[in-house]
């Protein structure tokens, strides 16, 4: 029976995560935040935050903070401040590193205090 739990498509695996971590009190939009849904969305079947590793987690959260908050920032104010567009991508992209930096320490901390398997084997036998 295990093996058949792991052969589960990725959008069942995600579904059962989110419902097995609700039960522990873990917010659905914390296990699958708006940009992996999206991710899902386009196909891609990127394993949850909670599976990946530091650095993809901040490349992750980081670049896609950076760009939408980039731009979000550049058409409300940076663009009538007339900042220049170097000094706003230098400041959108450290805006994004300190984000995707906070966002990976986060999902690394909750992850090893959940205590769960690696993805590829998710769910464990004992869940």
């Amino acid at each position: 029976m295990p093996a058949e739990i792991n052969d589960m498509p990725h959008r069942k695996k995600v579904e059962r995560l989110i419902a097995d971590l609700g039960k522990k009190g873990v917010s659905p939009y914390t296990v699958a935040p708006p940009i992996f849904r999206l991710l899902w969305a386009l196909g891609l079947e990127v394993p949850p935050p909670f599976f990946l590793g530091f650095l993809t987690l901040t490349l992750v959260a980081g670049v896609f903070f950076g760009i939408f908050w980039g731009a979000f920032m550049w058409l409300l104010q940076w663009q009538a401040w007339q900042m220049p567009l170097g000094a706003a991508a230098l400041v959108a992209a450290s805006a994004g590193l300190v984000f995707g930096l906070s966002m990976g320490a986060y999902y690394r901390w909750k992850a090893s205090r959940l205590r769960l398997p690696p993805w590829d084997s998710y769910p464990a036998e004992t869940t």
